[in-house]
């Protein structure tokens, strides 16, 4: 099955303006994780779906495969959806965000490989392990719970599953571990891709403001890989200041 990658990559950003062109590290932000996407073995291809003509021309410039896509689209999926829309040769998308630029190729190609093994499921996405009780207790923190199949059982930004007795210590040394950080890569199957957007809203969905529980909701598989850790993503000045840190010592 012959699969892509699709990063939306959008101009606007309130915690970090122009994110995707930041390039301290003497490229922009965008190219890294095109770059890191690359390192992955089972796509065919890396693409960016932007809004805005400066990324446009920055990626056009490192030679990277970008397509506009429209300014308004409400979310980062409906903008991958765009560019699959035209990709009929394709039977997976994997959705990556443009401020991951340290995500691991294999991340990549796990989440693929689980479409390829579950003809089930018509998502796949991943988990790591948390360990220590303030990431917990983050709501930024999405945390997920799956069965035995390693399917998808419920997505929140609350504590689950939520120990009856309150949280001590030991849950964090539990083997297998209790809690799942969710990280947001995600596989689809093309054919679910285009019609995600058509499906109805569920209160949960909107209680959560988790677009991953509408395809729970309405019935849909969604299989979890296992990674040991997330990469680092981008949303802060904090964030891009170490990740430039990070390149410099590296090539330094």
């Amino acid at each position: 099955m012959k699969s892509v990658v699709i990063i939306p990559a959008r101009y606007a950003s309130t915690r970090l303006p122009r994110k995707m062109l930041l390039g301290e590290t003497g490229k922009p932000l965008i190219q890294h994780t095109y770059e890191s996407a690359l390192q992955a073995v089972l796509p065919e291809s890396v693409r960016i779906a932007c809004d805005h003509e400066e990324i446009f021309n920055a990626v056009k410039k490192f030679g990277g495969q970008v397509q506009m896509t429209h300014p308004n689209a409400p979310s980062g999926t409906d903008r991958i959806a765009e560019v699959a829309a035209a990709l009929d040769d394709v039977a997976i998308i994997v959705n990556l965000q443009g401020d991951e630029p340290e995500i691991a190729g294999t991340s990549i190609d796990l989440v693929i490989q689980l479409l390829h093994d579950y003809p089930d499921a018509v998502m796949s996405t991943l988990a790591t392990p948390i360990r220590h009780r303030e990431q917990l207790e983050d709501a930024a923190c999405v945390k997920v719970v799956f069965d035995a199949q390693h399917r998808a059982l419920y997505f929140s930004r609350s504590v689950i599953p939520h120990p009856r007795g309150g949280i001590r210590q030991e849950h964090f040394l539990h083997s297998p571990p209790l809690f799942y950080q969710h990280i947001g890569l995600y596989a689809y199957r093309r054919e679910f891709l285009l019609q995600l957007s058509r499906l109805p809203q569920p209160e949960l969905e909107r209680v959560e403001s988790l677009e991953q529980l509408r395809a729970l909701h309405h019935g849909y598989a969604i299989m979890v890989g296992l990674v040991d850790e997330a990469a680092v993503g981008i949303d802060t000045p904090e964030d891009y200041r170490r990740f430039v840190e990070r390149v410099h010592g590296a090539s330094g």
